[in-house]
């Protein structure tokens, strides 16, 4: 027997290793920590929707096959599987179709003041097309599903082309907007 048959595996598929191995230093290892970068593609309707949104409009795609009117937009109808065909510009008011009280804000710490989250039916969209977004300006005892609301944006300066350009819906006066 010479010396490097005791460096030979009894198993010829490998042997495990551990972190005793590691840590004992039986193996030799290095950690690698590759500089990536990359670009992450939206595609034309997402794109779309962001620029609009930093113009502060919200924009959907039509379906003419089967007359649904989408928003977030997309390219192809996820019900009948055609392209959409063209864009609509779509009302920044809306109706809140469910909602959420909460007391524990994003980094899950206990708050005193609640946030308000939901989702959106917007004017000019298809029923129960919309978005998910925070309510502002409203009390845990006013906020209700069927509640009429209006997109409050932040200044044009301050855009960058995300959903957070919205800063909140808030509740819309008696008698304000479309039903």
């Amino acid at each position: 027997m010479t010396g490097n048959d005791e460096m030979v595996p009894k198993d010829p598929r490998g042997t495990h290793v551990g972190n005793k191995d590691i840590y004992g230093r039986k193996i030799t290892y290095s950690w690698w920590e590759p500089e990536v970068q990359y670009n992450w593609a939206l595609g034309p309707a997402m794109s779309r929707f962001l620029e609009e949104l930093k113009k502060g409009s919200i924009v959907g795609r039509k379906c003419r096959k089967c007359r649904r009117i989408l928003v977030p937009p997309r390219m192809f109808c996820e019900r009948c599987y055609n392209p959409t065909d063209e864009w609509v510009k779509i009302e920044d008011t809306g109706t809140i179709e469910t909602f959420s009280i909460s007391y524990i804000d994003s980094d899950a710490r206990k708050i005193k003041d609640p946030i308000f989250i939901g989702v959106i039916s917007l004017d000019g969209a298809s029923p129960k097309h919309g978005i998910m977004h925070y309510f502002g300006e409203v009390k845990a005892d006013e906020i209700h599903i069927g509640m009429r609301v209006k997109a409050v944006w932040k200044h044009v300066s301050e855009r960058t082309g995300a959903i957070t350009d919205i800063k909140y819906f808030k509740p819309l006066k008696k008698g304000g907007g479309k039903k």
